[in-house]
């Protein structure tokens, strides 16, 4: 059984780039980190997607969520109220 797990967590080491070893969180994250505005900010930014994973795993209904918000978050629109909304980062009946 050890040597199954070692094996998995190699796999997801090595496919880190791919979706099935991380969270729907860690996905919207990340694709909020590539409307970063140049390559320093980004890398910023996923160092402290990282991080903030480590320190607070999410809850599966925060995971449903950000499932939810993968599919219509766009950087083109990340500046619009529409598009904050659709990326889950517009603040709850506040100014945006």
């Amino acid at each position: 059984m050890r040597r199954f797990l070692l094996a998995t967590a190699l796999l997801c080491a090595t496919l880190s780039g791919l979706a099935g070893c991380k969270g729907p969180c860690r996905e919207l994250s990340e694709k909020l980190c590539d409307c970063s505005i140049n390559s320093v900010e980004k890398e910023i930014c996923l160092q402290n997607a990282s991080r903030e994973e480590n320190r607070v795993e999410p809850t599966p209904e925060q995971e449903a969520v950000c499932e939810t918000k993968l599919a219509g978050c766009d950087c083109k629109k990340i500046e619009t109220p529409e598009g904050k909304r659709e990326c889950g980062i517009a603040r709850e009946g506040g100014i945006d």
